[in-house]
């Protein structure tokens, strides 16, 4: 049976790539955007397969409506992609209290209210995937990433329980860590940054001009990412988290290898601290 998607950010980027590599498949996308005419080509080129859904998801109130639409017309939601997002720069001490719950509403508020309203549909057929596009800022981060990465690692560690959750309802759940792919992230007018202070000129001012200039020079083919996340959602065994592009997978592995040097230069120091018997 072909599937249902239900994408979000599906008008660039990797949302778009998805869409249309569900669709060479044969399955059914909903296209969810804040300008879902921005589809309007998808849609005619295959309208029998693709529907472009009007969703702001940081509009929460609106998600629950927006779900029920879906599966009123479709009958079900098979794969449930996250992908609405955007990048932004600062120090941590640049960022303000608006920017950062801005970024929390559509990277962390927004997918688990999507993920709340497609769960008990895909519990009560025991079938289902939800996929969350990550990025590797949701396995480590650096200079003037703080307030991204943050809501990357809330992501990923809500869906790693998520994931230990629905598991035995035969419901996957994929975190796709993509490094440097040349999608509108890094594109002027997607990007936030904040206000800069001089003194992160020397830190988080080399952040700002590789977000500036690295629009268009990106390594990474989000055609080739979407068949790959195609591909890993269809194998027996799902990975809980798929890193992406040459660049990313180097930078996942050498994070842990970090992680691992940390805790073993104080290994034995910090497993003596229990109560003495």
């Amino acid at each position: 049976m072909n599937k249902v998607w239900l994408i979000t950010g599906a008008t660039s980027g990797f949302g778009r790539a998805i869409a249309e590599a569900a669709v060479a498949a044969g399955d059914v996308v909903v296209g969810a955007a804040r300008r879902p005419e921005a589809l309007d080509d998808l849609v005619a080129a295959h309208p029998d397969q693709v529907e472009a859904l009007r969703l702001d998801v940081t509009d929460t109130a609106r998600i629950d409506t927006a779900v029920r639409e879906v599966l009123a017309r479709h009958g079900r939601v098979d794969v449930l992609v996250d992908n609405a997002g955007r990048t932004h720069v600062g120090a941590f001490e640049e960022t303000t209290d608006g920017e950062l719950r801005d970024l929390f509403e559509l990277h962390v508020f927004g997918p688990a209210a999507l993920v709340r309203a497609v769960l008990p549909h895909m519990r009560a057929r025991r079938s289902g995937a939800i996929v969350q596009m990550s990025s590797v800022g949701g396995q480590m981060s650096f200079a003037g990433f703080s307030a991204y990465s943050g809501t990357k690692f809330a992501l990923e560690g809500m869906s790693e329980a998520l994931a230990d959750e629905v598991r035995e309802f035969g419901i996957k759940v994929l975190i796709v860590e993509p490094g440097a792919f040349r999608t509108s992230l890094f594109q002027a007018g997607s990007a936030g940054a904040s206000a800069e202070l001089e003194d992160y000129a020397a830190t988080v001012g080399a952040t700002r001009r590789m977000v500036a200039e690295g629009n268009g020079t990106q390594p990474g083919d989000p055609a080739k990412a979407a068949d790959l996340i195609l591909a890993a959602l269809d194998a027996d065994e799902t990975p809980l988290r798929l890193p992406l592009g040459d660049d990313g997978v180097t930078a996942v592995l050498g994070h842990l290898d970090q992680v691992r040097a940390d805790i073993a230069a104080w290994e034995k120091r910090t497993r003596a601290t229990a109560f003495d018997e």
